[in-house]
């Protein structure tokens, strides 16, 4: 299913680079980075200086803001964890909090919505560096103030960091924001809920290609490949999937619910969902498909019960069909409306019973007065087709004698349900090479 690989290009990195607007590139924000596995296990002082108790974590909130402000600390009291409110915050120093008010909150901790624990939930855990297109792993993360609150500002992957925790009095807690990436630059994957959500991230990640998300994807571990695609697009997600090798697609799909299993792989081109189901097990197939709508389930049911070795096996049932009777200016807006999928290619246009007459390329329909009719269009010679019980080395074969890009899919009654992409008989003649041979394709 994956497509070979294309040298990378990181348009991210590229928009990111020299931005003067990241805080960790301004120096009063350098100047004042507070290391949050320096800080665990600090006293908490009140304001007339009496340690009122010792960090346990601290709690941050989620939202539209870039930078996660500090919304509490988790504060081990004599045997209890009680919660303070991060606004009570008045001095925070490498080695210790001191706070505004004595007056303690000594109910338990409970975490609210939009809430993750820095040290349980971030720390030592996966996340993805966007701007460098890879999956990293938090040796520490840095607290600044920025605009009245305190703010998580940047993430540390160096091993120094890592060995500054193993043997905390040996190495200095002195942070290198040299080797620390911006918050703003990285995609952070989990917290109790799966997802630790800002618009900068996923602005960030939608930016990238999908195939690159893709390895992204296959290089994090359990629930945080999960995470990473509930950030994205339902769009760009289906697309994503789409480049991701088999077998990793099928772990990533048991790590979801059938519900999020079933919107993305609605949105992905029929085919490539029904090459994902036929790969599960039954009892995860029909648990995805019953989460489905009614009619995109039905279709889906129908393609995986075809032979991978005929054209059914291989067509998507996604086509745009118009009558001859419609203006070239409909024929256009239909490909205008359907241009984020691979459809692109032109219309197929049929008689007033629906059966097949030609297929009109997309560059036909640019060149032609938008008010003509599409029959004006048709013209010798018109296209090939091929039913559901092809064998694909006949399908081959009725490719060169096809212009186009695909290749239309009939029934018993000469009407279009579908259609073969040139790209995924290559892939269905890769996945069994016994098909070729030196002189060309073997025939059956």
């Amino acid at each position: 299913m994956k497509r070979p690989p294309v040298a990378a290009i990181n348009t991210v990195a590229k928009r990111l680079v020299g931005r003067s607007d990241l805080l960790i590139s301004r120096k009063s924000v350098r100047d004042s980075l507070v290391s949050l596995a320096g800080l665990i296990g600090r006293p908490v002082f009140g304001p007339d200086g009496r340690e009122i108790g010792r960090l346990v974590d601290v709690v941050v909130r989620h939202g539209e803001e870039t930078y996660p402000p500090v919304s509490g600390l988790i504060v081990k009291i004599a045997n209890s964890k009680s919660f303070i409110n991060g606004a009570r915050i008045s001095v925070l120093t490498p080695s210790s909090i001191t706070l505004s008010s004595a007056v303690i909150n000594l109910e338990t901790f409970s975490r609210r919505p939009g809430e993750s624990l820095l040290d349980a939930d971030v720390l030592d855990h996966q996340i993805v560096d966007v701007d460098g297109l890879r999956v990293v792993r938090t040796s520490d993360l840095y607290l600044a103030p920025f605009n009245k609150e305190i703010r998580v500002v940047g993430v540390d992957i160096s091993f120094m960091s890592f060995l500054r925790r193993l043997f905390p009095g040996s190495l200095s807690r002195r942070p290198t924001p040299d080797h620390v990436l911006d918050w703003a630059s990285v995609a952070s994957l989990t917290d109790s809920t799966g997802v630790v959500r800002t618009s900068a991230t996923r602005s960030a990640l939608s930016q990238l290609r999908p195939a690159d998300l893709a390895d992204l994807i296959e290089d994090l571990a359990g629930r945080e490949q999960g995470a990473l695609i509930e950030m994205l697009d339902p769009a760009l997600a289906a697309d994503v999937l789409e480049e991701m090798e088999d077998d990793e697609l099928e772990g990533l799909l048991r790590g979801l619910t059938a519900e999020s299993s079933a919107k993305l792989l609605a949105h992905m081109e029929p085919d490539e969902s029904a090459e994902v189901l036929r790969d599960l097990e039954e009892e995860h197939r029909e648990s995805i498909l019953g989460a489905m709508e009614v009619g995109t389930a039905k279709k889906l049911r129908e393609l995986v019960s075809f032979d991978e070795e005929l054209a059914g096996g291989i067509m998507t049932t996604h086509i745009l069909i118009v009558k001859g009777s419609d203006t070239v200016a409909t024929a256009l807006r239909l490909l205008v409306e359907n241009r984020e999928r691979e459809s692109s290619d032109g219309v197929v246009v049929v008689d007033s019973k629906g059966k097949l007459l030609d297929h009109i390329q997309t560059v036909e329909l640019i060149g032609a007065a938008p008010s003509s009719l599409v029959s004006g269009l048709m013209a010798k010679p018109f296209p090939t087709a091929v039913t559901i019980d092809t064998p694909i080395n006949e399908v081959v074969e009725e490719f060169s004698n096809n212009r186009g890009s695909s290749i239309i899919v009939i029934d018993e009654k000469n009407k279009p349900i579908g259609r073969i992409l040139a790209d995924d008989l290559v892939d269905a003649l890769s996945q069994n090479r016994s098909r070729f041979t030196q002189g060309g394709v073997t025939r059956s």
